[in-house]
């Protein structure tokens, strides 16, 4: 059996139509501009600002805009520097972290989260606390929004001896079926 193309991103798509296939957020994006829909936000959301005006539902507006950011964070940096809410995982905060836990740090889901949820009263040493405490060998989920991460880590448990080329071939053969037909386990090389 051939598998169906995926149509042009157009006006002339229903709604489950549009939810079949895979797009890149340049697609919507200009999709969206040229229909006179905000672009802005995360690809899940001009996704689904994209379905809506499919549908024929009203138009959602764009995202708010966040609130002002602190200001940041100066050095020198110790483990009793309180973080206040709303930093970001900046420069300083990686420079720091990288010093007092070594070259393996990077901000990942938990620590991204812990300085998310941050009230402003949480010390270097409580996020220090919380990088030792969220260390296990476990693979952790891959939200929905990072569809090629959670494919690849699928892809290489499945085909262990896989390179990089396969596995971003068979992401491209995956992409490109729609939702329905995609098989459940990551194809091989």
């Amino acid at each position: 059996m051939i598998p169906p193309q995926r149509p042009p991103l157009s006006t002339d798509l229903s709604e489950t139509q549009f939810l079949r296939w895979y797009w890149l957020k340049e697609e919507l994006q200009g999709f969206a501009r040229a229909n006179g829909l905000s672009a802005a936000g995360s690809k899940a959301t001009v996704s689904s600002r994209v379905a809506a005006c499919l549908a024929g539902r009203p138009r959602a507006e764009a995202p708010a805009r966040p609130p002002r950011r602190p200001a940041p964070l100066v050095p020198p940096l110790t483990i009793h520097t309180v973080v206040p809410a709303g930093h970001p995982c900046s420069q300083v905060l990686r420079e720091f972290f990288v010093n007092a836990l070594g070259p393996g740090f990077r901000f990942d889901a938990p620590m991204r989260a812990f300085f998310a949820d941050n009230d402003g009263t949480a010390t270097l040493a409580a996020a220090r606390d919380h990088w030792h405490a969220t260390r296990s060998g476990d693979a952790r989920p891959i939200g929905p929004q990072f569809e090629l991460n959670r494919f690849s880590r699928d892809w290489h448990a499945s085909h262990p001896g896989g390179t990089r080329d396969q596995m971003l071939t068979a992401w491209k053969t995956h992409r490109s079926l729609p939702v329905d037909l995609r098989p459940a386990a990551p194809a091989g090389p």
